[in-house]
């Protein structure tokens, strides 16, 4: 048995039976299936399903199978992928100054805990060049001036394109990308910011929290779309303060949280988890 694992995933109108003429073509097909979910979206009227299965033949004929799916797809109006489990994306991560979230990323993919390729770091700042040279990985260093943010975007395009990359993730990188630059990346950019926007916006906002009497610490991760902060949410955290809690208490309290929420959101993408739906998500934890 070869034991090779692939994931299919279905988006299509709701109708009865569409789980069964599912899995009755892999099974035609001699797939194995592992794991399977589910949803049925009652406001939109959209069916998503996620497969993981195994294929026992050393000999798949993934020919075979798209022929037969693709058949089975036309019938139903489904958007549909088929790709290997194991694949790990090309990721770029953005940063400015904060070096929590890219600490823990870079940590995590290194230990294996994430399965993602980091092909580079990408930065308005010099600042954490440091920490992409000790993983080994090219720092590109990209200012951005407001009057020339074409431009800047241009060269990150660049870089993009280069590095073959599937995946942006932003770990707190404090610019604001362009409409055109949100839309041809849509569904393949996580964002994270702590949870009091839009209440504390700007600078300090710990401060502004404890000045408030603030008793939740939070976190959100979404994809980025063109209306700042407003892109699909993908995982949320929160953590309990009291009163005694200074600014930099709770400011680094909710850096573990934001890195925490980013790493689950980035794992939720690479399985191939989070299926868009409008302007939600469905999740299949």
């Amino acid at each position: 048995m070869s034991n090779k694992e692939y994931i299919l995933r279905v988006t299509c109108p709701d109708k009865f039976g569409l789980v069964a003429k599912v899995s009755t073509c892999l099974n035609n097909s001699e797939l194995f299936i592992i794991d399977s979910a589910h949803f049925g979206d009652p406001e939109t009227g959209k069916f998503f399903m996620r497969v993981k299965v195994i294929s026992p033949n050393k000999e798949f004929k993934y020919d075979s199978f798209k022929d037969d799916f693709s058949k089975l797809a036309n019938e139903l109006e489904m958007d549909w992928s088929f790709s290997d489990a194991g694949k790990k994306l090309k990721t770029s991560i953005f940063v400015s100054k904060f070096s929590h979230c890219l600490q823990d990323l870079l940590y995590r993919a290194s230990v294996g805990s994430l399965d993602i390729d980091i092909n580079c770091v990408i930065s308005n700042h010099l600042d954490l060049k440091k920490i992409a040279d000790r993983y080994e990985i090219p720092f590109y260093h990209i200012q951005v001036q407001e009057e020339a943010k074409e431009n800047s975007e241009k060269k990150i395009e660049e870089i993009l394109s280069k590095n073959n990359i599937e995946l942006i993730i932003l770990a707190r990188y404090m610019q604001i990308l362009s409409s055109t630059f949100c839309e041809k990346y849509y569904g393949n950019i996580i964002n994270i910011h702590h949870s009091f926007l839009p209440s504390f916006k700007g600078a300090k906002p710990y401060q502004q929290a404890y000045s408030k009497g603030v008793k939740i610490l939070g976190a959100t991760a979404h994809y980025v779309s063109s209306e700042l902060d407003e892109g699909p949410i993908i995982e949320q955290s929160v953590d309990r303060i009291n009163h005694s809690k200074t600014p930099k208490e709770m400011e680094i309290i909710g850096r573990d949280i934001e890195s925490i929420t980013l790493a689950k959101a980035v794992k939720y993408h690479t399985e191939q988890r989070i299926f868009l739906n409008k302007n939600k998500t469905v999740i299949f934890n």
